[in-house]
């Protein structure tokens, strides 16, 4: 049976996620976007372990509705590496909350920070019977490939029994298929979400055929075993990552890595720290100059929310405009849910709605978008050709001025949330409308850290808020 998975996401007790982040949202949601099988992500945060609970038929079964979920979770470990777990129950669950406790404060945060090195994460994997790959492997924070040059620099003993790779949103098939270490690994797409709102969840995921809606069933398919496995992968195009060029972490100046080189590593626009993009990391730790993809690889399929899609062809300024929705609402009505709208669906078909919503759905599936590269933790941003954009012809006389201004100031509101710390739709832990950066052990003292520590700790920090 195929089946979309999700299984990359956090609970409303994650730092700075909404607080509509709960099961039964997440199942509607995740129904309407044309998931079958979710992660739960934080499944080893005491409350949302309770709330899983609630939702489940039996210490492996977990249903809301058509929605099946497995229990997943992020941890972070003494490297700052973010590793997923994909576990076999709820007992397990519990089990490996157990194990961890007493390295990490499991309440502060949903996606626990540990003191524990990869290899020792692997081997409570292991003992637990769970799967374990590496998150967002590439970006230049909090990844595999951000702070190693190996999978066993960073799992040692415990290398071979990774199981898959979550390529992240500046990666993709291409990119991680140019390492051969890689080529033995199911690569996962999942969306990191921290909202559901319907352009953050399941934004990226994977297709997978496998027997049945379980563990088990998973496990066979990541594994590729008994002829199940991975059939589709489904995601943004690489440029669209907040990491994928190598960039200046204030300014946002982009550089080539010759260029970065030369002036070590700081902007010479701002003063800024340069990053290094994933598309530079991939250059650097690539054995092959292009991509040699293995018999069994999926095919991968660039493209954005469907939402995003439709406010790109009417040249809208948000995807909350009453337009997009009403157009978003009438495809997925129609044809059940967004992927079969946004990938399946007939030409002829899609002409329920506006014809340049159709023309947009099908340049994407054809690849025909001009794409402009993001870095330094700033988004990439798609466009269409022009013979495709939307009729932007401005009102005349004080209307016009009006809607000029409104929508200049949209684009400061959108660019604040965006790129700095602008979360007032979000709630902490205490209290709404709080973030808290830090907790606990994980609070570093900064009076000693240099300019440059510092200005790599807010950034870095900036990078976990990925919704």
């Amino acid at each position: 049976m195929k089946a979309n998975a999700d299984l990359h996401l956090h609970s409303k007790y994650s730092m700075a996620c909404s607080s509509k982040m709960e099961l039964p949202t997440i199942a509607s949601e995740a129904a309407r976007k044309g998931m079958e099988l979710i992660g739960t992500g934080d499944c080893t945060h005491p409350k949302w372990l309770e709330d899983i609970k609630k939702a489940a038929i039996s210490d492996e079964e977990i249903r809301i509705g058509d929605i099946f979920f497995i229990p997943t979770t992020e941890i972070e470990d003494i490297d700052r590496v973010h590793h997923l777990l994909i576990l076999p129950s709820i007992s397990k669950a519990e089990e490996l909350a157990e194990r961890i406790s007493s390295f990490g404060n499991l309440e502060a945060d949903g996606r626990p920070t540990v003191k524990l090195d990869g290899c020792e994460i692997a081997e409570i994997a292991k003992d637990i019977g769970a799967l374990i790959g590496p998150c967002h492997a590439f970006t230049p924070w909090t990844a595999l490939y951000g702070y190693h040059d190996s999978l066993e620099s960073c799992y040692g003993s415990m290398t071979g029994y990774i199981s898959f790779v979550e390529l992240g949103l500046s990666a993709d098939s291409d990119y991680a298929d140019r390492i051969e270490e890689l080529h033995r690994l199911t690569f996962l797409t999942n969306s990191d979400a921290h909202s559901p709102s319907t352009n953050k969840l399941a934004r990226e995921f994977t297709q997978f055929n496998l027997p049945d809606m379980t563990f088990d069933g998973l496990k066979k398919a990541i594994l590729r075993e008994q002829g199940y496995g991975a059939t589709l992968n489904v995601g943004f195009f690489p440029e669209e990552g907040k990491y994928n060029r190598s960039a200046c972490i204030k300014c946002f100046t982009q550089y080539t890595l010759t260029e970065a080189e030369a002036i070590k590593w700081r902007c010479s626009v701002c003063g800024g720290i340069i990053k290094k993009g994933v598309e530079d990391r991939i250059n650097e730790l690539a054995d092959f100059e292009v991509p040699r993809h293995p018999a069994y690889r999926p095919p991968y399929l660039h493209l954005m929310p469907l939402a995003e899609v439709i406010q790109m062809a009417l040249g809208h300024a948000s995807v909350q405009t009453k337009g997009v929705k009403t157009a978003w609402e009438t495809l997925v009505e129609y044809f059940g849910n967004e992927v079969e709208a946004l990938i399946y669906a007939e030409p002829e078909a899609l002409k329920i709605v506006d014809e340049k919503i159709v023309n947009s759905i099908l340049a994407f599936r054809n690849g025909d978008v001009i794409i402009h590269p993001g870095g330094g933790g700033k988004y990439g941003w798609l466009e269409l050709p022009e013979h495709l954009k939307a009729d932007k012809a401005e009102p005349a006389g004080k209307a016009g001025e009006a809607k000029k201004r409104a929508r200049k100031e949209t684009k400061k509101e959108r660019e604040k949330t965006e790129n700095q710390f602008s979360f007032s739709d979000f709630e902490g832990k205490k209290e709404e409308d709080t973030l808290k950066i830090d907790s606990g052990e994980a609070k570093e003292a900064e009076s000693g850290n240099s300019e440059e520590e510092s200005e790599e700790k807010t950034a870095a920090q900036k990078s976990l808020f990925d919704f």
